[in-house]
């Protein structure tokens, strides 16, 4: 009876294997061809990015290279897509940290706790660094789960860390807070934060001015590199001689010195980070773990596979003082620096004229173009289109905006002008004005530019 039950089950399994054998070869072709449309879309995709900006700007041509723009551009648009495609650049991979949610993952590492520990001991830091969940999870965000992210800040890190170096070893300061410029911007000269933060230091308008930092018409030291850095240095002196302890200081960076003390006052007046950690605002809360996970992945970048990718950054700069007004195009045209390298050394200049007639100026080049520079006939070079680029009218109309800030605003599902005009307190004639609008019609990602005061 047992043999006539395993003989009938051995005949529904041979008489079933051609139906499965045709099953599994149909969900194999199935298979096939979803893989063939998803290869399509990504395509489709990568074109459509691609063609973004240019399709946002009345459908030109690709911005990167500012040389192949198709004939009959104007030289408007033409500088708007340089100046887009300067600050995306920079930005592309500002936000990729932001996918996850700090305060709810818990990352894992083939690297022990033991390991991490004794690194973090062996980095002999001047400022105190703890060792706990929170701090970890920062260390292996940096050093494991964005490496792009990571190598474009190493390479950009080689032109701006010495600069910053510089200016902590000038007050006396651990070279150490360097690593701050990562957690405020990720080393992008131009960022802007939606509530009008600027630089890489990321300096309000107020606390800027309050640190000596020049903000006008023309110029904006808030995105001077070494000015920017120089203000930072002095406001983290004084923080520390407020609180005595740089992990406070540094969270009073991010939140201002008043949310400290209050904190430090609902701790029961306990001084030290991790005792008011509770009371801090939630963003700050993050600030300094993530300092500790930023200068930890870059000291031993070595050993998780990091290099310093090239993000185009001279190795050498030089220096020229302007006392003439000059134009960005000017010295493009005349001596040949490509307009998007003189913009990225210069993002203080808000219109691309460095106005020397106000006072002495600083222009940065890459010391490759310094014998070109000075090569130049000066009179060819200030006098060329200087009634087209720098007339009366056109510097009367700068000077009007008066301490205007331009930030820029990508357009979101939902959004219409009058949206937009009213989060910005600015009309919708305005919003028109500044972008060359001819009709109320958006695209989601589209950019647009916005004066503040």
């Amino acid at each position: 009876m047992r043999m006539k039950k395993l003989l009938f089950l051995l005949l529904l399994i041979v008489s079933a294997y051609p139906a499965a054998a045709q099953h599994k070869k149909a969900l194999k072709a199935e298979n096939e061809r979803l893989r063939k449309e998803l290869a399509a879309v990504r395509a489709k995709l990568d074109s459509l990015m691609s063609a973004q900006v240019a399709e946002d700007s009345v459908e030109v041509g690709n911005p990167v290279e500012e040389e192949v723009l198709r004939p009959g551009i104007s030289a408007e648009l033409s500088d708007s897509l340089i100046d887009i495609w300067y600050r995306q650049r920079l930005s592309a991979d500002y936000f990729e940290n932001s996918v996850y949610d700090m305060d709810a993952v818990h990352f894992s590492s083939g690297v022990s706790d033991e390991e991490m520990m004794r690194r973090l001991s062996a980095m002999n830091a001047y400022i105190t660094i703890p060792f706990n969940e929170t701090v970890k999870n920062y260390m292996i965000l940096y050093s494991e789960k964005m490496p792009r992210h990571m190598e474009n800040m190493m390479g950009r890190s080689l032109y701006y860390f010495p600069i910053f170096e510089e200016v902590l070893a000038r007050y006396g300061l651990p070279l150490e807070l360097k690593y701050m410029s990562i957690i405020e911007s990720n080393l992008n000269p131009v960022a802007e934060s939606r509530a009008g933060a600027m630089g890489i230091w990321q300096f309000m308008y107020r606390t800027g001015r309050l640190y000596g930092l020049k903000i006008n018409s023309f110029v904006d030291e808030r995105l001077d590199v070494e000015k920017a850095a120089d203000a930072a240095a002095r406001y983290l002196r004084d923080a520390y001689n407020v609180f005595g302890d740089w992990n406070l200081a540094i969270s009073a960076y991010n939140c201002g010195s008043g949310n400290v003390s209050k904190a430090i006052k609902r701790a029961g007046g306990k001084m030290d980070f991790w005792s008011i950690y509770p009371y801090l605002p939630r963003e700050t809360r993050g600030y300094v773990p993530a300092f500790i996970g930023a200068m930890y992945a870059f000291h031993y970048a070595r050993e998780y596979g990091l290099q310093p990718a090239n993000v185009g950054m001279p190795v050498k700069v030089d220096t020229f003082e302007i006392r003439r007004n000059l134009h960005f195009k000017q010295i493009n045209e005349v001596v040949g620096v490509p307009l998007e390298t003189v913009k990225l050394l210069n993002p203080q200049y808000t219109h691309d004229i460095i106005p020397g007639n106000q006072g002495t100026c600083i222009l940065n080049l890459p010391y490759s173009w310094t014998a070109s520079f000075l090569a130049a006939d000066q009179d060819s070079l200030y006098l060329h289109r200087a009634g087209e680029l720098l007339n009366a009218q056109v510097l009367k109309n700068i000077e009007e905006s008066g301490n205007e800030v331009r930030i820029s605003y990508k357009v979101k599902e939902g959004d219409y002008l009058g949206r937009i005009a009213a989060r910005n307190h600015c009309t919708v004639a305005q919003l028109k004005k500044w972008n060359h609008l001819r009709s109320d019609k958006l695209r989601i990602g589209q950019i647009l530019y916005i004066y503040r005061r």
